[in-house]
């Protein structure tokens, strides 16, 4: 029987089970990503990450989500992949780009004294706003503040597309809030054809907001990279927050600044390794 190396890595709680292409080859990853993510039988994680070679950059990052779904980008992922390639000398210099499913991102690797990646700022890209490329189907250029009449409630939310869907609503007590009710209702409503992640936020004020995720493929996530760069925008579109803004998640704290439509938002978070093991296929 064969077995493939992996490296479980976490960027805030949000945690991915990694495997180098350059290594090794996956015959199948929709059901690697099934078994490897289980929190029982499995490595336990949100999902998988696979880092490959690209012709358009100097890495590729290919995902899976938890149920072997594919996802278009993970922000707390890509930091990891950063922090990967540089300690695993895959890369040696601290700008790179990376290929994802939402186009090609940079990132900028911050080490510390034992030249290892601690944190990592990335370049999310420009939001995309128009309600029926997010995807949805509401017909309107922006989506700020829209009242969305789902099964058995009523929520106003923001959608925010980062190279994958969001809906961003603001709640008064975020601990409170029935995330795992609301989340699989919202993420599979006739509304979003491409299913949608969600952000419930709790503003603490303009420069400080707590947010709790329901991941698309995942269910609630400790933190979600995409979801934050999405949260930032609705803060500013909803004048909740200024252009840089501290979130907390479960796992841990973003910092994201955001300075309005035509400009990219700026997102910088830690990337930790956790353990490498061997997994048998």
């Amino acid at each position: 029987m064969s077995e493939i190396k992996f490296t479980k890595m976490q960027g805030a709680g949000n945690d991915y089970v990694y495997i180098n292409l350059f290594e090794t080859e996956i015959p199948d990853p929709v059901t690697l990503a099934q078994k490897i993510s289980h929190r029982r039988y499995g490595v336990g994680s949100d999902g998988l990450i696979l880092i490959a070679p690209s012709q358009i950059a100097d890495v590729q990052m290919i995902m899976y989500n938890y149920d072997g779904s594919q996802s278009e980008m993970c922000g707390n992922g890509i930091r990891c992949v950063g922090k990967y390639v540089w300690d695993h000398q895959l890369v040696d210099k601290k700008t790179l780009t990376v290929e994802t499913g939402a186009g090609v991102l940079s990132l900028d690797l911050i080490t510390n004294s034992n030249n290892k990646v601690e944190s990592v700022r990335v370049s999310m890209g420009i939001p995309e706003l128009k309600g029926l490329n997010i995807p949805s189907t509401i017909d309107q250029d922006s989506v700020i503040n829209y009242q969305f009449d789902f099964a058995d409630f009523k929520l106003k939310g923001t959608l925010v597309s980062m190279g994958n869907p969001h809906f961003v609503t603001y709640v008064d007590d975020v601990k409170n809030t029935p995330v795992e009710s609301w989340g699989p209702i919202i993420e599979n409503s006739d509304f979003f054809p491409n299913r949608v992640n969600i952000e419930f936020v709790q503003v603490v004020s303009k420069k400080e907001v707590i947010q709790r995720t329901w991941e698309r493929g995942a269910g609630e996530t400790w933190a979600c990279g995409t979801g934050a760069s999405a949260v930032c925008v609705a803060g500013v579109l909803n004048q909740k927050n200024k252009a840089s803004v501290l979130i907390h998640l479960t796992g841990g704290d973003l910092n994201l600044n955001w300075d309005g439509p035509g400009t990219s938002v700026i997102k910088e978070g830690p990337a930790v390794e956790v353990y490498t093991g061997y997994w048998e296929l």
